[in-house]
């Protein structure tokens, strides 16, 4: 082999290899999902989302499911409560119910539907936006 032959085939395995190493790193540095933590909202709805649950607040209502969102589709479990104006009485039971909170995000949007289990009711489809308190106006 010449001298010209080796200097290109030395040339050409430093370069492979830092193909290779950059291709590693930009992969390992990229998460496999983005964080869904933190505040989300809209038209009659403010979620607030943690490690592993959320608590959503309407208009006149309130809700919270137990799970990470994880992935830009999800189905998690929690309950729902309805509210109503005027004064809670001493001993008055919540309206409570079963819930599933059905979701996805795409980029720093959210639509989510809410749907009570033990009725088959459909609460309603909120479109949410990251970094937004919402709008709600709470029951009197």
């Amino acid at each position: 082999m010449s001298s010209h032959g080796a200097r290109v085939q030395s040339l050409r395995r430093p370069t492979s290899a830092a193909v290779v190493m950059l291709v590693c790193m930009a992969c390992a540095g990229s998460p496999s999902s983005p964080s869904t933590k933190g505040q989300w909202g809209g038209d009659h709805a403010s979620l607030t989302v943690g490690d592993a649950a959320g608590h959503i607040e309407f208009d006149c209502a309130h809700g919270d499911f137990s799970g990470a969102i994880a992935t830009a589709s999800f189905s998690l479990a929690g309950s729902f409560v309805r509210e109503h104006g005027g004064p809670i009485r001493e001993g008055e039971p919540l309206d409570t119910h079963p819930a599933t909170y059905d979701g996805s995000i795409r980029g720093s949007s959210m639509t989510l539907t809410v749907r009570l289990t033990d009725t088959s009711e459909t609460v309603g489809t909120f479109s949410l936006t990251r970094g937004s308190m919402g709008r709600i106006v709470k029951c009197l």
